[in-house]
């Protein structure tokens, strides 16, 4: 039997990433460029003969699952709990704003402790249980799937970093997902295997990184 395969897809550029605002559960709809880029991205992903897609419930994900649903005749299923981290008392607010208002822990965050983002938030290691969990439903039982995920690229890391079985302290060494590229993950009999990253047709800045985190 043919190992399955998991392409997590972060969704098109919104406004909010240009400006590195912390998304998180708000409810952020693709601008036009992004939704160029799902469009463009969709065509090459339409060639990989994905066998399922999923994704985050929030517009943004769903809209550029969407584009490339439309082209392989495939229905998008949809998950809460594919969404970007809940960011607490972060989300709305730039990667500059949330360090001179809640320094010490918005920086442990960002150098990879398991603390809950915003206070109020959510926990790297809970947005990779629950999304992993989707991820897991969706193949069980299954071979030689091509399952595409259409999520945000703090929950992307999280999956990575669980799926490989990287300590959490280190899923920070994983980069970030440019809007509308991907990863792919392969299992084999022992582990899954991470055979392409960051990848799209024509590289892109990584904007709004782990959704506010830039350097000062």
């Amino acid at each position: 039997m043919a190992g399955n395969r998991v392409l997590l897809w972060r969704h098109g550029q919104t406004d909010w990433n240009m400006v590195n605002r912390f998304q998180g559960h708000s409810d952020i709809p693709l601008n036009d460029v992004g939704r160029y880029q799902a469009q463009h991205a969709a065509e090459i992903l339409a060639g990989m003969n994905p066998t399922t897609i999923i994704s985050s419930d929030l517009g943004r994900a769903h809209e550029t699952a969407q584009a490339l649903a439309k082209l392989v005749g495939l229905t998008v299923s949809t998950h809460e709990d594919l969404r970007e981290t809940n960011g607490g008392l972060w989300e709305g607010k730039t990667g500059s704003e949330n360090r001179a208002e809640d320094f010490q822990n918005f920086i442990r965050w960002i150098d990879g402790d398991d603390n809950p983002a915003g206070t109020t938030g959510e926990r790297r290691s809970e947005v990779a249980a629950r999304a992993v969990g989707v991820i897991n439903k969706a193949l069980e039982g299954k071979s030689d799937q091509l399952l595409v995920v259409a999520t945000h690229g703090g929950t992307a890391r999280c999956v990575l970093g669980e799926l490989l079985q990287l300590p959490l302290s280190h899923w920070g060494v994983i980069g970030g997902l440019s809007n509308a590229s991907w990863s792919i993950l392969e299992r084999n009999p022992r582990q899954w295997n991470l055979i392409e990253h960051n990848a799209g047709s024509i590289p892109e800045p990584v904007y709004g990184e782990e959704s506010g985190a830039t350097p000062a």
